[in-house]
Formats: structure tokens, C-alpha cells, sequence
């Protein structure tokens, strides 16, 4: 599960630098990887998990906090919350 998490984070970067934004997965010993995303309150970390079958990318609790992974607009929904 963990490399597709890691799947998963790399394509977001890469959708966020095609935005204009820097990113880096962070591969932690024995813990999920994350996507940092730098931003002046501090990095915003993205984590990708899995659901019911289905991919969501998450930097939080709430709701509004998550995006399906495979949605179309999940890399601007990101790029939102990193501005």
C-alpha cells in the first residue's frame, strides 16, 4: 500500500510543478509517505490514503480537507490551500 501511496503523491507533485509549485515526498522509516508542500505558515503536508476502494489526498480532518485523488481537480484544490 505504501508505494501506492507513494504513486499517488508523485503524480500530485508533478501536477502542482506544473503549476508552479515545489514539492517533496518525504519517504519516513516506517511511516506513510507524505507530500510537503511549501508555503509561508509552513509546509502544508498532503498525505494519500485509501478509502472504501477509492484514493483521496488528505492535509487534514475535516471535510473539506480531502479530494478524491483521481478527481480532475485535485491538484488545484491543492494548489488553493498551499497559496
Amino acid at each position: 500500500m505504501k508505494e501506492e501511496q507513494f504513486i499517488h503523491l508523485v503524480r500530485l507533485a508533478w501536477d502542482l510543478h506544473r503549476r508552479g509549485l515545489g514539492a517533496a515526498v518525504e519517504l519516513p522509516t516506517g511511516k506513510d509517505p507524505i507530500l510537503l508542500v511549501p508555503r509561508e505558515s509552513g509546509p502544508l503536508r498532503v498525505m494519500a490514503l485509501a478509502r472504501k476502494g477509492a484514493w483521496f489526498y488528505t492535509w487534514g480532518r475535516g471535510d473539506g480537507q480531502r479530494v478524491r485523488a483521481l478527481a480532475g481537480d485535485a491538484a488545484d484544490r491543492v494548489w488553493e490551500v498551499a497559496q
